[in-house]
């Protein structure tokens, strides 16, 4: 490996996670794919984070290490700090508390390199609980669906457009890796104020400079946690606000998005507003969608009817039907 040219750059992005760091760092440094330079970002964890990573400090691999004296308050600011310490033309955000297999970085590469102007790369992924145990379910949207192929290609914009409207189906930073020319042009970018939904805009935003590949293989292990940052981000709305500005955002840019599209999508908003427990909160929420994107309560009436008319119309767009799939 050239240090100063790895092919690849892998940021571990950690807070309070120090008792998965070891299992997690081992995981990387035995791929079978070794060009690639090592990371480490600890953002003022409160744990033994900073000791576990400093011994790692002299490993070949380790290009840095840094330790915040003070929180960001949002994981995204460390992931442009990571990206933009990078030297690789390849950045994979492996995330402290996750796991993957050993040819997770081989397979990437190839793929990436087998297809023109591949800008994300995503594996199949799996749920792990907290001690490493393989839960129910799959972490990627074609869950047991996936097509009878290795890897699909599509192009960026369309994939944004069709794939990324609905919600965001790159739930997992470390299942993916991309390209690190693209995404250095997002460093003032409005992901990086986000807490919730900056990780959606970030995707969304590197398809529209480069084409997707989807790799069908379950190389990542993506940890479930029993408190979640996202549970509370929606009763408080905080969330939910952010997925409207990402609304705005991917609205503005495909502007020819049909009515009827884009009340479901609405629609789906709306059901969220519903499940958050306050209900000044909820009005809240209502007013905020309706002045972002002119959403209505009839929206989510309209997303109830498309369940039922599905069945009777295959021609009517639900979000499967919408999506691009090989």
């Amino acid at each position: 490996m050239d240090k100063a040219n790895p092919t690849v750059s892998v940021i571990v992005p950690n807070y309070n996670y120090a008792r998965y760091l070891e299992a997690r760092l081992q995981s990387i440094l035995n791929q079978s794919f070794q060009d690639f330079e090592l990371i480490l970002l600890d953002d003022a964890s409160t744990d033994n984070s900073a000791e576990v990573l400093d011994k790692y400090r002299n490993d070949f691999h380790v290009s840095h290490i840094v330790v915040n004296e003070k929180n960001t308050g949002s994981p995204f600011r460390q992931w442009m700090k990571g990206i933009l310490l990078a030297k690789g033309e390849w950045v994979w955000i492996a995330e402290a508390d996750d796991l993957c297999e050993p040819d997770f970085l081989e397979t990437c590469v190839k793929q990436v390199n087998q297809y023109s102007n591949v800008a994300v790369c995503m594996v199949a992924s799996r749920f792990i609980d907290e001690n490493g145990d393989m839960l129910q379910g799959h972490a990627d949207y074609w869950a047991s669906k996936k097509p009878n192929v290795s890897a699909c290609f599509f192009l960026g914009k369309a994939y944004a457009a069709h794939n990324m409207y609905w919600n965001n189906c790159i739930i997992n930073a470390s299942g993916v890796l991309f390209r690190r020319s693209y995404a250095v042009k997002l460093y003032d970018s409005v992901f990086l104020n986000m807490r919730y939904s900056g990780d959606w805009v970030f995707w969304f935003q590197m398809l529209l400079q480069g084409n997707m590949v989807e790799v069908y293989r379950e190389l990542n292990y993506f940890r479930q946690h029993t408190s979640k940052v996202s549970v509370e981000g929606i009763n408080s709305g905080k969330r939910i606000k952010e997925d409207i500005d990402t609304y705005v955002l991917m609205e503005n840019t495909f502007p020819d998005i049909g009515t009827y599209k884009r009340r479901l999508a609405h629609g789906q908003l709306y059901r969220k507003i519903k499940k958050v427990k306050n209900v000044e909160k909820q009005a809240e929420l209502s007013q905020y969608i309706y002045e972002k994107l002119g959403g209505k309560a009839s929206d989510l009436r309209v997303f109830h009817i498309n369940k039922y008319l599905r069945w009777v119309c295959p021609w009517i767009i639900t979000l499967k039907r919408d999506r691009l799939k090989k």
